[in-house]
């Protein structure tokens, strides 16, 4: 059983493609505000933001296949994010509940992104939080995303760091090693020297990760360009890697609602000289061999996202970016006013 705060309550959806684990606050009704975790994490994440938001919100949190205790289905790495997408539409369409607000946190701003791609009259506003690039993590060069080669090389299940997964697969819950899920919260998940209220309850999330090539990371493919490995088709990395996700139509859709662009400045995991960017690795010297700036640049993930997003609003859509200062990768949690009421300025646009 998930660790709940008070007044959060949990229940099983079944939906015609998986049964679906979904927080809510008890007795809340209004419209409809759901809630995208991020990788390695689950929906146990935004339960203080849930509690949060004022009446005439309904709020409801989601664990994406493989994470907390919804289904550990297999994830189909060459259709992006789309397996998780479509599980969230699922779940909307179970429960009744569109047209709905969205928010999405790292690769849940990825998920986010391409269910308002796919249905976007479901959609009533969009908010990302610290987002992975529309281009996907690792493996490309510049604002437009170019493919640093066809097959993703620098992406996927292989660029997991070997010692994380394992520690992950053990259920490691100490501090004793800087890869410990412990300590990755509090060095990378938040700004240091946070230390967030829940840890224990957001180490324990952390945890419920289904492991394997199924899941995370997911498989890997020799490859002969730097650093030698390539997406493999199954699992979650695989579904970021660029070969197999790219979002640089967005702007064609219609309607077109509204998005919130929020983040933390001092991110490390999101960002243009992100710490989990085996080029950005490379040009640390962190990783050895690497070919340099020419050919593989670290990748620009903010300004990917910002170029997609001008490119939405040029089209009719509208956007606005806010930064959170001496923030990370989790507002959320660092500075909870100031998300919140950001969060709720974009709320009610829609």
């Amino acid at each position: 059983m998930p660790q709940l705060l008070a007044g959060i309550t949990a229940r099983a959806v079944p939906t015609d493609r998986l049964t679906v684990h979904v927080l809510e606050v008890d007795g809340r009704t209004g419209t409809p505000v759901v809630f995208v975790h991020g990788n390695v994490s689950s929906s146990l994440f935004w339960q203080q933001t849930m509690l949060d938001l004022p009446a005439g919100y309904r709020p409801l949190a989601v664990d994406l296949r493989g994470f907390g205790d919804s289904d550990p289905l297999p994830v189909d790495a060459t259709r992006g994010v789309r397996d998780y997408a479509d599980d969230v539409t699922a779940t909307v369409d179970a429960l009744g509940l569109g047209p709905v607000h969205l928010v999405g946190w790292s690769m849940g701003g990825g998920v986010v992104l391409q269910l308002l791609r796919d249905h976007p009259a479901l959609v009533r506003t969009v908010t990302l939080m610290n987002p992975v690039s529309p281009y996907g993590f690792g493996g490309t060069r510049g604002e437009s995303g170019e493919l640093i080669d066809a097959a993703g090389t620098g992406s996927g299940g292989g660029a997991a760091n070997p010692d994380f997964v394992r520690l992950l697969r053990e259920g490691d819950r100490s501090a004793d090693s800087a890869l410990s899920p412990r300590r990755v919260l509090l060095t990378f998940y938040v700004k240091p020297p946070f230390e967030p209220e829940h840890a224990d309850m957001f180490v324990e999330s952390m945890l419920s990760t289904r492991i394997g090539d199924d899941h995370y990371p997911g498989d890997l493919t020799p490859a002969e360009g730097w650093p030698g490995v390539a997406p493999g088709r199954s699992g979650v990395l695989n579904t970021m890697a660029p070969n197999h996700f790219r979002l640089d139509d967005l702007h064609t859709i219609t309607p077109k609602p509204p998005i919130r662009w929020i983040r933390g400045a001092d991110d490390q995991i999101v960002s243009d000289a992100s710490m989990f960017d085996l080029a950005n690795l490379g040009a640390l010297g962190a990783l050895p061999d690497w070919p340099g700036a020419a050919t593989h640049p670290p990748q620009p993930m903010l300004a990917q996202t910002r170029a997609v997003l001008d490119r939405y609003a040029a089209e009719g859509g509208t956007y606005d970016e806010v930064v959170i200062a001496d923030a990370g990768h989790s507002p959320h949690l660092e500075k909870p006013a100031e998300f919140n009421a950001a969060l709720r300025e974009i709320l009610a646009k829609g």
